[in-house]
């Protein structure tokens, strides 16, 4: 209350903002009222006034006054719109204390950016803003002096280009990035004011975890509640399984999308038994070869059964054959985009690509290596990652004239790539060479026609990232931080490549996001300010372990060098309503019906009972694949190794003996994209023996 009456009694008061032009004024403010979202961290204000149109003055349209603010400082000499800006700064009225604090403040900027808003009686937007630093509020100035006083769709019609000539003012990219922050929060502000007008409820935000600064861990939502119990797992279990790990020497490579529970016992267990690691698919691998040179006699593969055969397919090249390597599952653990390779519609796209020479198949490590190997007779392949698929692409169309790509088998990710050269044909030739140094606006353009990607295959868990989620992001999460893999649809794609251009989202791999939440944690405690940053987390929730760990271990570093301001990180899980069941288990029971008795038979995971949970289809990102990697069939594996009496066969992952079409063994073939993507890694080109079969073609030779 003290924070809304302060606001209030600032905004009555005269503003002293230079005027845009000599005739033109801008109106003084009138009272308002703070608005704080359903899902904010800080107690939430009384809810703001209706918003109705009105005509009781005259206001001229946000995007004139931007124009006009565009010419104010493009008719300056470059040494006067710093002063000028600065100017603006010193006519802002400053913040109240009360209102200076993490619920209002602008997530993004360098500095601490704070931002009010709201609709007052005559339908109208009011804003208040300030900085700690001059320039961001002569920034912040601007964009009051634009907005304030427009109509709440007014204020949603700016688009962020229209800010674009305002960046001779700006400068630095991360000056230009406090503009579209703090008008992302006022458009925030204004889909809140059109809410209360119609009189829509702010619908149930996401669940959500919130890691302290002490690394305590607090769950919002019962989905999070339930991840948020094996974040302090069982230390009778943890006991249990490296004391089995030491007898046996076993190592463990596990993907990020585990299970919450053996997440958590893996993570505690690293601590007290080295050879344990937590990746994405590519470095399992390599992991594995390491713990066989560290002198581990097996190693379990928590992951689908393609990781587990790239696994023994790798050892057995890197020469440790006797090394026994399991799976988790006696039933097989599949993966919807491993099977999308291996269909006939697959085949037929890419006997499409032998027709069509010079051709190059980029196919997605989640493979398998049969797949791979018989791919690789139809067309020479390499294998690509999430993170470097843009990069092979790119270096491929450099190296090889008029070359054709076709990717596969993530229809999203294809699509998401063509998008992005598309993007990147508007961009200058100096942009391009930054990503790129082979290629301008004249050769991306030139390639679009030649990039091909198969269009039936997705991954179930990032299915769900679609325009119900992504609807509800922008409603209400649009200020936050937003990160998706590169697997996502094209709408979650899109959202979070906007939010990339001003520093608030990252689209690539696992482990980009888990990096990039790190980077910006590391910011925050660099600055040492109180702050809540807030991670949308667009791929699959297992992957909240491994953040969790990593936050933790990030504010443990930092605790002992100064005294540590009250910084929070908050994870949010969107969940699509695909997922969500209405249905109470406690009111089941008290109603005597039969759906507590009818449980089982329901596909859904723990949470699901408050109304946020996910089904086994990816409701809530969460793989039914990954889930098959129990903690009792880890425990039960790494008790019965070395299965002397043959009950373990059923888990050891397979040799492929079989052979190709061309009469070479499906191991070696299968494995020879991958190492030109690896020859790739080191070198950032293309092997010399690629580049030969795709010039002049596999002409029936064995590869």
């Amino acid at each position: 209350l003290a924070a809304v009456a302060s606001f209030v009694a600032f905004s009555t008061k005269p503003r002293l903002l230079p005027p845009l032009n000599p005739s033109r004024s801008l109106p003084r403010t009138r009272g308002s009222l703070a608005v704080c979202c359903s899902h904010s961290h800080a107690s939430p204000p009384p809810s703001p006034l209706p918003c109705t149109a009105s005509d009781e003055e005259e206001v001229a349209p946000p995007r004139l006054r931007l124009r006009l603010l565009a010419e104010e400082f493009g008719a300056l000499p470059d040494a006067d719109r710093a002063r000028r800006l600065l100017a603006y700064a010193a006519a802002l009225p400053r913040l109240p204390q009360a209102d200076r604090v993490a619920a209002n403040r602008v997530m993004g900027c360098v500095t601490q950016v704070w931002l009010l808003g709201s609709c007052d009686r005559s339908g109208r937007m009011r804003f208040a803003a300030d900085s700690d630093s001059e320039l961001s509020r002569g920034y912040c100035s601007c964009l009051v002096s634009a907005l304030d006083g427009a109509g709440p769709e007014e204020v949603l019609d700016v688009d962020p280009a229209d800010l674009a000539p305002l960046g001779v003012a700006a400068g630095a990219r991360s000056r230009v990035n406090t503009w579209h922050n703090v008008l992302v929060g006022m458009q925030k502000r204004a889909r809140a004011a059109i809410a209360a007008r119609e009189g829509r409820r702010p619908g149930e935000p996401f669940p959500s975890l919130v890691i302290g600064r002490d690394g305590a861990v607090r769950a919002q939502g019962s989905y999070a509640e339930a991840k948020a119990k094996f974040l302090s797992p069982d230390q009778s279990k943890i006991s249990e399984l490296v004391n089995a790990l030491r007898e046996k020497q076993i190592g463990i490579v596990a993907h990020f999308y585990m299970d919450p529970e053996v997440q958590g016992i893996l993570t505690a267990a690293k601590r007290q038994w080295p050879h344990i690691h937590i990746s994405d698919s590519l470095v399992m691998a390599d992991s594995a070869v390491q713990m066989a040179e560290a002198g581990c006699k097996y190693i379990a593969v928590l992951g689908v059964d393609f990781m587990s055969e790239n696994v023994r397919a790798i050892l057995d090249q890197a020469g440790f054959t006797q090394v026994g390597v399991y799976r988790m599952s006696s039933e097989q653990i599949g993966c919807s985009l491993a099977d999308a390779a291996s269909s006939s519609a697959y085949t037929h796209f890419l006997k499409t690509a032998s027709r069509s020479p010079p051709s190059l198949h980029v196919i997605y490590i989640n493979t398998s290596l049969e797949t791979k190997a018989h791919t690789h007779e139809l067309v020479p392949t390499i294998t690509c990652t999430s993170s470097n698929v843009v990069a092979t692409i790119l270096q491929a169309f450099a190296e090889i004239p008029d070359l054709n790509v076709w990717y596969g088998p993530d229809s999203y990710m294809g699509a998401n790539i063509a998008d992005l050269f598309k993007r990147m044909t508007i961009m200058s030739d100096e942009e391009i060479t930054e990503i790129h140094p082979d290629h301008n606006r004249k050769t991306i353009s030139s390639l679009l026609q030649r990039l091909h990607y198969y269009q039936n295959g997705n991954c179930i868990v990032h299915d769900m990232f679609g325009h119900e989620v992504v609807e509800k992001i922008k409603e209400e999460y649009c200020d936050a931080f937003l990160t998706a893999h590169f697997e996502v649809p094209g709408e979650m794609f899109s959202l979070s490549m906007e939010a990339k251009t001003r520093g608030m989202g990252v689209v690539g791999s696992t482990q980009n996001i888990l990096d990039f939440i790190k980077y910006h944690l590391k910011q925050a405690l660099d600055r040492n300010v109180d702050d809540h940053l807030q991670f949308v987390l667009g791929t699959e929730s297992g992957m909240i372990t491994s953040i969790v760990a990593a936050v933790r271990q990030l504010f443990d570093s930092y605790e002992s060098s100064k005294e540590g301001a009250s910084i929070e990180v908050e994870i949010v899980f969107p969940v699509s309503s695909d997922a969500i069941s209405k249905t109470s288990i406690d009111d089941s029971q008290d109603s005597g019906s039969s759906v507590a008795n009818d449980l089982e038979q329901i596909n859904i995971v723990p949470g699901v009972f408050s109304g946020e949970g996910c089904s086994i289809h990816g409701g809530c990102a969460s793989c039914p694949y990954m889930k098959m990697n129990s903690l009792e069939s880890l425990l039960k594996i790494c008790q019965q190794l070395p299965g002397e009496d043959n009950s373990l066969s059923v888990y050891q992952a397979s040799r492929l003996n079989a052979k190709t079409s061309l009469g070479k063994l499906v191991a070696e073939v299968g494995c020879e994209p991958i190492l030109h993507m690896r020859h790739f890694q080191a070198t950032k080109r293309l092997p010399d023996k690629l580049v030969h079969q795709v010039i002049h073609g596999n002409g029936g030779e064995p590869l």
